[in-house]
């Protein structure tokens, strides 16, 4: 089969490689659509930190956002799971160890990443095998646009669900990426009053986020919750000094360099703070809440290309139709160079 292959620091191809097979517990499925992320970027720049760690090494098959149809079951897999429309958990845990036994498999020391850590192959690709244990149904109408925004989205839904909001507080979303946008629309779904802070803001006003600011023009409001979906070393210690004592800080970006900040202001404002890592346990809550029609994330998908159209928007090549939505979706049936719009 076809598979998109990071072989090194900017450098990639499309290879021929060999078919998944079903283990005892797994399923293989046909990749209908895969999105790249700024995970993906960082292996394809050679920034990655798991490739300094250990926990990973090229070549990479890079891809963990993605939806599909199941075409295999291996030894002990129910095979009503045959045919069936899928998304599925990023983290794999090693499932006998006391995090995994408790409900926290995505923090296993011993855990595979899909696409990501010690070598589980990803979603760039013809098919992907996936054990069992981690597919998420989707309903069989689904756009598969929506099924690919399942993993982002889950992660946002876990920050909106750390900030623990009550209908009519307010939240400040610092990052209007992916992550950021979509934390921003499920807060707004559950009734909170949702803010965007970023360098720039006309995206965020394109998709219906009235409150969008620069740091120049951020007014001076109470923030019952601040989520930090940045990359900006400077913004969790920001994030405390602007949220209301008694809050709750979320961090979900990740900067490139380390973020210091100031515990003493965390205790004088007996402040929450929260960290989130993927969005195991909120993947099929953000199916419902898409499938609802709450939370529609599409607009955040600004083009869909074909797998040897990866390599290119790995190096930030986009072109200028595209505009400004943040996310690209690859269909591997697709023939090169045949973007098209996915709104």
């Amino acid at each position: 089969m076809r598979a998109f292959v990071v072989t090194g620091p900017g450098e990639a191809e499309v290879q021929q490689v060999a078919e998944p097979v079903a283990g005892p517990g797994e399923v293989v499925v046909a990749v209908e659509r895969a999105g790249v992320c700024g995970t993906d970027a960082e292996f394809y720049s050679g920034h990655m930190v798991y490739l300094h760690t250990g926990q990973a090494a090229y070549p990479v098959r890079i891809g963990h956002e993605w939806c599909g149809t199941v075409t295999a079951a291996g030894p002990g897999v129910d095979r009503a799971w045959l045919g069936r429309r899928v998304t599925g958990d990023t983290m794999l845990g090693c499932g006998k160890c006391r995090r995994c036994r408790g409900g926290r498999q995505h923090l296993c020391a011993d855990r595979y990443e899909i696409g990501i850590r010690h070598g589980w192959p990803g979603a760039l690709a013809e098919r992907l095998p996936v054990p069992v244990k981690a597919l998420v149904p989707l309903p069989e109408a689904m756009d598969p646009a929506l099924g690919a925004l399942v993993e982002p989205g889950a992660n946002a839904l876990r920050a909106v669900r750390a900030a623990a909001l009550s209908p009519g507080d307010r939240i400040l979303v610092a990052g209007p990426g992916t992550i950021g946008l979509l934390t921003a629309l499920i807060a707004a779904a559950r009734g909170a009053e949702v803010h965007v802070l970023g360098e720039t803001t006309g995206f965020a006003h394109e998709i219906g986020i009235e409150r969008a600011w620069t740091a120049s023009d951020l007014p001076d409001l109470r923030w019952d919750a601040v989520v930090d979906a940045s990359t900006g070393s400077g913004i969790p210690a920001r994030a405390v000094q602007l949220v209301e004592p008694g809050g709750r800080v979320v961090f979900i970006g990740l900067a490139a360099r380390a973020s210091l900040l100031d515990t003493r202001e965390l205790v004088l404002k007996d402040v929450t703070a929260v960290g989130v890592l993927s969005g195991s346990g909120a993947l099929a809550g953000t199916v419902d809440l898409y499938a609802s029609g709450a939370v529609d994330p599409r607009p955040l998908v600004a083009a869909t290309v074909g797998l040897d159209d990866a390599a290119a928007v790995l190096s930030g090549n986009r072109p200028p139709e595209w505009g400004a939505a943040p996310k690209v979706h690859i269909d591997p049936a697709a023939p090169s160079a045949q973007a098209e719009c996915s709104i």
